[in-house]
């Protein structure tokens, strides 16, 4: 990293100037816009513009039924959409006071974690393939196929999942779809050899990641960062472990952290997140219990009036649905703090006095999905 003087203190008369990275840009891994001030090819000053993709996800919750709004939690991101179907529903039961049977809460944990690993493969690998590695992208789509392959099966969806349901899930898990988690956790495990020779091993990788990006432990909460960017600055917290729901107390894993808050280190928390990932799949599918998949809830729920606050851990870090019930079938308020949020807006912080090429991968390590932010 450069050192050099703030925009403020750079006379008129040197070379600045603003470059425009997005909104059509491969490296933004979406429709967003990074409105740069540089002098050369070092950044002086980074604007995130956002919004290309809003949707109003959030309005449109005050325009229909709680059970219409399904299949909307799973496509602000895309990438945890069984984590955030889950989450939504789980808001609800919150609101409700509905107890989700045993069974139905260890499927769900069985469920998002697969999709946990899935949103990892593919937020590493395409944070590598923005450095030039291609090779390593093909090996993390082969094994997030087997991922979908599984929860389609359960689903009949691969990416934007609408399974839960209020009191529990839509179907059962059976014997065949748990053989077949337990020899994609055997297969995973013996990938991660290959992966750490391709990657962390690489001297270019290294190069480009190390002390680069840096986010430190201050910054970081001052910013409201959640997820594997803050564990990568160090701060150990996950609200799997912090307040646990859904049976997460019921098991043993890990919260990985890092302290350099490098790009690096946010790899390498992924990376090993996948490992604990592993380890709550397959104590769920070894301890799990019998029982009904779903509460006896009507079919279409009315909530009493009042409000909750409910908040669980995505792929990206903690979201958290705020509801505001009226007493009717449909909403009154519904807002979502999603992290991508927080995280990407760090940036404005940590990106100066860094090269264009840095940009690239400091965004690439902090895996954001724009749609989430555009909601």
């Amino acid at each position: 990293m450069l050192t050099i003087k703030t925009i403020d203190d750079i006379n008129i008369n040197e070379r600045l100037y603003q470059l425009n990275l997005g909104p059509q840009h491969p490296s933004t891994h979406g429709v967003l816009h990074f409105l740069l001030t540089l002098d050369g090819e070092v950044v002086v000053k980074a604007e995130m513009l956002i919004g290309y993709t809003h949707r109003g996800h959030e309005k449109m919750a005050e325009n229909r039924i709680y059970e219409q709004f399904y299949p909307n939690s799973a496509r602000m991101d895309y990438l945890s959409g069984m984590i955030f179907n889950t989450g939504y529903c789980e808001a609800v039961e919150k609101l409700c006071g509905i107890e989700v049977p045993k069974r139905a809460q260890y499927i769900r944990v069985i469920t998002s974690e697969l999709n946990r690993v899935a949103s990892h493969l593919l937020g590493v690998m395409d944070f590598v393939m923005g450095l030039g590695a291609y090779t390593p992208f093909l090996y993390g789509w082969d094994d997030r196929e087997i991922i979908l392959d599984l929860l389609e099966t359960i689903s009949g969806s691969r990416l934007t999942y609408n399974y839960s349901r209020f009191g529990g899930v839509r179907v059962d898990i059976d014997q065949a779809f748990c053989d077949s988690a337990k020899r994609f956790i055997d297969r995973m495990r013996g990938r991660f050899k290959l992966y750490n020779d391709l990657i962390t091993g690489n001297i270019i990788f290294i190069k480009r990641t190390v002390g680069v990006g840096v986010i430190s432990k201050d910054v970081a909460l001052d910013y409201g960062v959640t997820g594997p960017t803050l564990r990568g600055s160090g701060v150990n917290y996950d609200v799997r472990k912090s307040e646990p729901y859904s049976s997460y107390e019921d098991f043993n894993f890990e919260i990985p952290t890092k302290e350099e808050g490098d790009c690096m280190a946010r790899y390498l928390v992924r990376l090993a997140e996948i490992e604990q990932s592993l380890r709550i799949i397959e104590q769920a599918i070894n301890n799990l219990p019998d029982g009904p998949i779903r509460a006896d809830v009507p079919r279409f729920i009315t909530p009493p009036s009042g409000d909750c606050y409910y908040s669980f851990e995505s792929a990206r870090g903690a979201v958290g649905y705020y509801i505001v019930s009226d007493g009717t079938r449909i909403p009154y308020r519904l807002k979502v703090r999603a992290p991508s949020f927080s995280n990407l807006f760090v940036m404005s912080k940590i990106i100066p006095g860094h090269f264009v090429a840095d940009l690239v991968a400091i965004f690439g390590s902090i895996d954001v999905t724009v749609p989430e932010i555009d909601r």
